[in-house]
């Protein structure tokens, strides 16, 4: 997986990357948005770790990462949208 499909599918991932870090908050994940860089700072500010840890741990998660794990994520975002909208409606 390379990082570019991280960036371009960073909404449907998100979820994967807080199952990962899971003390990474909703700010930190919306200043992210995809940015490589900034995934690798925050890791470090939240986890106290060197660089060069958020680094390698970056680089693992990012390897085991397979398409199907962004079918998932977009499977899982599009069903919780569309319960979402059929809320609003009831709620009309």
């Amino acid at each position: 997986m390379n990082w570019d499909r991280i960036q371009g599918k960073w909404k449907q991932i998100v979820g994967a990357v807080k199952a990962r870090w899971g003390q990474l908050t909703d700010d930190d994940l919306n200043v992210i948005a995809g940015k490589r860089d900034q995934l690798i700072g925050r890791i470090q500010e939240r986890y106290g770790i060197a660089k060069d840890e958020a680094q390698r741990q970056v680089e693992l998660w990012l390897a085991s990462l397979r398409d199907e794990d962004f079918a998932r994520e977009a499977d899982t975002e599009q069903k919780e949208n569309a319960n979402d909208s059929m809320f609003e409606r009831k709620a009309s």
